[in-house]
């Protein structure tokens, strides 16, 4: 295997603003800071994979307006090829107000233009799934259109990873065409409702847990590969760096305990610096983290 990835997903403008207290209705107060911020869980597992090393095609709509323009050149700058990246005239750029007050946060999100990632735009770019190693999937599209993409790459024998993130009820085809599941444990129980524990969906779970590390099944036996101790400075965008760094390792042919392990050095030290994008690691330094925790590299 190569190192091409192909991810298909939302792209975001993070609109941040921080204030003291939250305006009651009708109300208007003063803010202490604003900020926009690249986003969107497709857009941060590219980056987070481009980041690593990995040959990242992203699969994606924006508006044809500043933002759009902003994450375009943004995303350049990050190492993700962005020819598939294309504007529509008829939605904005998605974007996701979020409201920071007294440690808490409340959020708006605007799919825009994501919406326009149909189901006739992913059959468009069947080549590219064909030609990728690995398909990294999240919600935050329609749901047919992530379907589509996952039919397509079981047609192709690339390897499908779904980030069931939003967490929704999932069609059963779509489940069967993915190979691996990454949800967290809230995540876990609302996506397989009903179904036994050993069912085949389930046994293809890497199970995200934060600090404690991950959980998954292999030869119908559970493994825990456990986290790294470190102190938090920004969880946000953990999981997306996990995501993006899981499949950069199960391109070089490594074992799946391996690749978690890589993934979970990735996200441990993405959370010791502010932002989602901005701190997620490059290769050298997952490399020198895993070698002083006594592990080893990709």
């Amino acid at each position: 295997m190569s190192n091409k990835i192909t991810v298909i997903g939302s792209i975001n403008m993070d609109l941040v603003t921080s204030t003291g207290r939250v305006p009651e209705q009708g109300e208007t107060v003063l803010g202490d800071d604003f900020a926009t911020i690249p986003g969107g869980k497709g857009a941060n597992q590219a980056v987070a994979a481009a980041k690593l090393g990995a040959e990242v095609e992203f699969i994606g709509r924006v508006g044809r307006d500043v933002f759009g323009e902003r994450l375009t050149e943004h995303m350049t700058s990050q190492g993700v090829s962005v020819r598939y990246l294309e504007p529509v005239t008829e939605k904005p750029t998605g974007t996701a107000s979020i409201l920071l007050s007294e440690q808490d946060n409340r959020i708006i999100v605007v799919p825009g233009a994501n919406l326009a990632v149909t189901p006739e735009v992913v059959e468009a770019h069947e080549n590219v799934i064909a030609g990728s190693d690995i398909l990294l999937l999240q919600l935050e599209i329609p749901l047919e259109s992530v379907a589509k993409a996952a039919e397509l790459a079981k047609k192709h024998h690339t390897t499908v990873i779904l980030n069931p993130a939003p967490v929704q009820e999932l069609p059963v085809s779509l489940m069967d065409n993915a190979d691996y599941f990454t949800p967290n444990e809230h995540e876990l129980e609302n996506l397989f409702q009903g179904e036994p524990e050993q069912s085949s969906h389930r046994s293809r779970c890497i199970i995200t847990m934060g600090a404690a590390g991950v959980v998954f099944t292999e030869n119908r036996k559970e493994k825990k590969v456990p986290g790294y101790p470190v102190n938090p400075v920004d969880t946000t965008g953990a999981g997306d760096t996990f995501n993006g760094a899981l499949a950069l390792a199960l391109t070089k042919g490594v074992s799946l305990a391996e690749a978690c392990r890589y993934a979970n050095a990735a996200a441990a030290l993405s959370v010791q610096k502010m932002g989602a994008q901005g701190g997620m690691p490059q290769q050298h330094e997952v490399d020198t983290f895993l070698e002083t925790q006594g592990g080893t590299n990709t």
